[in-house]
């Protein structure tokens, strides 16, 4: 199978990605996407998290009942800081029947060089780029194995859903309904 990988903290998922995930599987050619929810991003700062359970909670209710989607805790069995390429490299070794493709947003391809063996990410996998606001791409300069996704542009953020709620805002539309149920009553 073709395989997204999503990785992202998912503090919370919100219908952005959802939306995303669900045109690349109708319309880019994968066969599923995993959201691989991350322990820790070593760009980000840790404390803001909320738990990798939880997060990881939120996304299974976010996706239950769409076939295409998997939430994935594979992320929190390997060692920390959590890398991409480990991840990649360890995906697979446990799946060597399938083909991965990271699907990452324009905004972190123009940081891609920060990455940690950002040169054996792109030299060993597939990439697909997902359109952000502010970060254009020109297709035509992209390597071989990298592809840029025609997909709707969505301007929604977890930080901004975060910052509402804890402002007392009613952010239910941004929100699947289950996640929103969730996180009201953690009162986030």
């Amino acid at each position: 199978m073709d395989i997204g990988i999503f990785s992202g903290s998912f503090n919370p998922v919100h219908i952005g990605h959802l939306a995303l995930a669900n045109y690349l599987c109708e319309y880019e050619g994968l066969d599923e996407v995993w959201f691989m929810v991350t322990p820790h991003n070593p760009l980000k700062e840790e404390a803001s998290l909320m738990s990798d359970e939880f997060r990881l909670k939120l996304v299974q209710l976010a996706i239950g009942g769409y076939p295409k989607f998997r939430a994935s805790d594979f992320e929190f069995h390997l060692p920390r800081p959590s890398y991409t390429v480990h991840t990649l490299d360890k995906l697979k070794q446990t799946y060597p029947q399938d083909t991965f493709h990271l699907i990452i947003g324009s905004d972190n391809w123009k940081l891609f060089f920060r990455w940690y063996q950002s040169e054996r990410i792109l030299a060993e996998n597939f990439i697909l780029i997902y359109p952000r606001p502010g970060y254009e791409v020109d297709g035509n300069t992209l390597p071989q194995n990298v592809k840029l996704a025609s997909s709707p542009t969505f301007e929604i953020s977890s930080t901004f859903i975060r910052q509402a709620m804890e402002e007392g805002r009613d952010m239910r539309y941004f929100l699947h309904p289950a996640v929103y149920e969730a996180l009201r009553q953690t009162n986030l």
